[in-house]
């Protein structure tokens, strides 16, 4: 279906790299440095899709009409607040001391641009995390460093092992890619 186009994934993320690499589709990576700033007044999926759609700008116009671009961002939210990236161990500490004990959600946008038209999509997983001793968010932080992720967690390392008591939606979303519905769109982008 897909062998018309030349797939290209738009992102620095090892994780979504690793995740499309499972479908079995070619693919090469191209980095982008896009500032992850977006309006006031966005909520919960609203923010990855504007993200995942800033994302493609940078690449346009693609090289031509066989080339399909995949970006995608993901955001963890916690009682109407964006949990980002953290930038220092103390920011670090916090999100994880607020994530503690509650449910989140972590969506993502994803962003399938061609010359010829762009399709947006989100998907919605709801995570729950046991309550976390001060330690094990210190150690986590300090092995792990998680100052690349939303949230400042991956659900495959260390803490999620430990802390996540259940996930309500697609793992390989919390990841940072949500393959299945990925899949599906794709088999249906003409």
């Amino acid at each position: 279906m897909l062998e018309q186009y030349q797939i290209i994934l738009g992102s620095q993320s090892p994780r979504r790299k690793e995740l499309l690499a499972k479908l079995d589709i070619p693919f090469t990576c191209k980095a982008i440095n896009t500032e992850e700033v977006y309006p006031d007044g966005l909520h919960g999926a609203e923010i990855p899709i504007y993200l995942a759609k800033l994302k493609a700008t940078a690449f346009k116009p693609l090289p031509d009409d066989k080339t399909l671009l995949i970006t995608a961002d993901t955001i963890v939210w916690l009682d109407g607040q964006v949990l980002g990236k953290p930038h220092t161990p103390a920011e670090a500490q916090n999100m994880l001391l607020r994530l503690s004990g509650k449910t989140h959600q972590v969506y993502t946008g994803v962003c399938l641009t061609s010359n010829r038209k762009q399709v947006t999509f989100s998907v919605r997983s709801d995570v729950t995390f046991a309550t976390l001793e001060t330690e094990e968010i210190d150690y986590y932080i300090k092995k792990y460093k998680p100052f690349d992720k939303a949230g400042a967690y991956g659900i495959q390392e260390w803490i999620g092992c430990i802390g996540v008591e259940k996930i309500n939606g697609s793992y390989f979303n919390v990841m940072g890619l949500p393959v299945q519905k990925l899949y599906q769109e794709l088999r249906n982008f003409q």
